[in-house]
């Protein structure tokens, strides 16, 4: 066991999907609250449902918190030397351990009922309208465990369990929440109820993060650090993370999706790991981004933590995600972030569209929305317009653009076009002169067909100067 002169925490998925928001945020607690207290961080896998685990998931899930920088100190591809492996299929040997030191206590037996046996129990509870409790119906004498049936937990005692949380405060459950559980099945693999407590003693973990679903399991819980006379670790109840509308718990449904997909859509680790950080904890203070991880650490407390829970807001991970970028990439990696949303699309005209693409989204996922949508087509390719479109209007008809589009052609035709700047340093004089909107009205429109665009002087740029010399040229013959 390890030393409890230090915090130790664990996150303890069960590979049965792949990771999503939820879960990330317990780990992400528990990863801070360590780091702070220059603790210990175990990552736990709990696969002893094996009907319902999935292929691939302990991989996803060991890539989705290194993606966020959440690496632990001991997990499933990091054994530890005092207590062996972090994946429970593999401790089997440790949990019959500790069964059997309950069994020489006289407080676990094996199941002596069948199915159909246990039914009746059940309908007879129901008639007589009392919950059933499986320990009304435990036998005299309890036979010798064989490994056939399944092992449950005598309660050693019947009482009114009361428990401090961190964050909840004082909490209290009475008798009624006691019942002999289930330890190990049929199958020789434990419960979690049974699996969760031995591991946490024998890793030394000192905090039990987890979601406000267990509070009702508590008294079980304690029990059975009892029966095991052992002291309780530090409880700490997160709060859920609801939906949008603040009103039920997020689901797949609002956004609760695959955390790799994040990835894939373009959000940074750090943006994500700064929004989940403030779902369910306030820092104090108006503060609320947080770049750097080392920040984070430094500023979390079990304290901040809120007992409700906090609402998913997309469109605030997006602001969140638009800030990180903003302060974490160069002009390289901007530029880099947008061509690899676009690999599809000629690469040197993405690149100096790139500035222009990347000022206006939050995510890569709008950049390919965007181009699907055909918002970029003009920079790609030939464009399509009527020639009424050039006409401003403050003219008469479209005739009056004809000459300043002539006049812009000719400033053009001597003009550097190595810069947005350049361009419109060029024509700036004779667009005060004719008049703004006179002039980069039907020169946007010619350069791109549309009525909206970026700028007129970023659209030659992007579109070089051979380029946009013919299309100011078929917009003079269309009129």
């Amino acid at each position: 066991m390890l030393e409890h002169n230090k915090v130790v925490t664990r996150f303890a998925p069960s590979p049965t999907g792949f990771l999503h928001i939820g879960g990330v945020r317990t780990a992400l607690f528990a990863y801070l609250w360590a780091r702070k207290h220059k603790g210990t961080f175990i990552l736990r896998i709990e696969d002893t449902d094996k009907e319902r685990e999935v292929t691939g998931s302990i991989e996803q899930i060991q890539r989705s918190l290194r993606w966020l920088g959440l690496e632990w100190d001991f997990g499933p591809d990091k054994p530890s030397q005092e207590f062996g492996s972090c994946i429970q299929s593999e401790r089997l040997d440790v949990y019959k351990k500790y069964a059997d030191s309950l069994i020489e206590k006289g407080l676990a037996y094996p199941d002596p009922y069948t199915e159909a046996e246990v039914n009746v129990f059940r309908e007879q509870a129901t008639v007589e309208k009392r919950p059933f409790l499986f320990r009304n119906h435990r036998p005299e004498n309890f036979k010798i465990w064989d490994g056939s049936k399944p092992l449950r937990l005598k309660v050693p005692e019947i009482k009114r369990y009361t428990w401090h949380d961190e964050v909840r405060g004082e909490l209290t459950a009475g008798e009624e929440m006691l019942d002999d559980f289930i330890l190990i099945k049929a199958d020789g693999y434990p419960t979690y109820n049974f699996a969760h407590i031995v591991d946490d003693l024998e890793m030394g973990v000192t905090h039990v993060m987890r979601g406000e679903e267990f509070i009702s399991s508590m008294p079980k819980f304690l029990s059975l650090y009892d029966a095991l006379e052992v002291p309780w670790p530090i409880f700490v109840t997160l709060p859920p993370i609801m939906g949008p509308d603040g009103k039920k718990k997020l689901s797949k449904r609002d956004g609760s999706k695959d955390v790799l997909e994040y990835n894939a859509d373009g959000y940074l680790p750090s943006a994500l790991r700064n929004f989940l950080a403030l779902i369910g904890w306030n820092p104090g203070g108006d503060r609320e981004l947080f770049y750097e991880l080392p920040e984070l650490i430094e500023s979390f407390s079990l304290k901040g933590i809120q007992k409700s829970g906090g609402a998913f807001n997309e469109e605030k991970l997006k602001w969140m995600n638009k800030e990180h970028l903003e302060y974490s990439l160069t002009p390289q990696e901007r530029e880099q972030y947008v061509l690899t949303a676009l690999p599809e699309r000629d690469a040197d005209i993405t690149k100096r569209l790139a500035p222009t693409i990347f000022e206006r989204i939050h995510n890569q996922t709008e950049i390919k929305v965007a181009d699907k949508e055909g918002e970029y087509d003009w920079a790609f390719g030939p464009i399509s317009y009527t020639s009424e479109l050039l006409k401003w209007k403050n003219d008469d008809s479209v005739a009056a653009a004809l000459p300043r589009l002539k006049y812009a052609h000719q400033i053009l035709q001597h003009t550097d076009f190595s810069s947005a700047d350049t361009l419109k340093t060029e024509l700036w004089s004779y667009a005060e002169e004719a008049g703004k909107g006179e002039l980069l009205w039907p020169l946007r429109v010619a350069l791109t067909g549309r009525e909206r665009s970026p700028d007129p002087f970023t659209c030659a740029f992007v579109l070089g100067k051979e380029e946009t010399l013919i299309r100011i040229q078929s917009a003079c013959d269309k009129i």
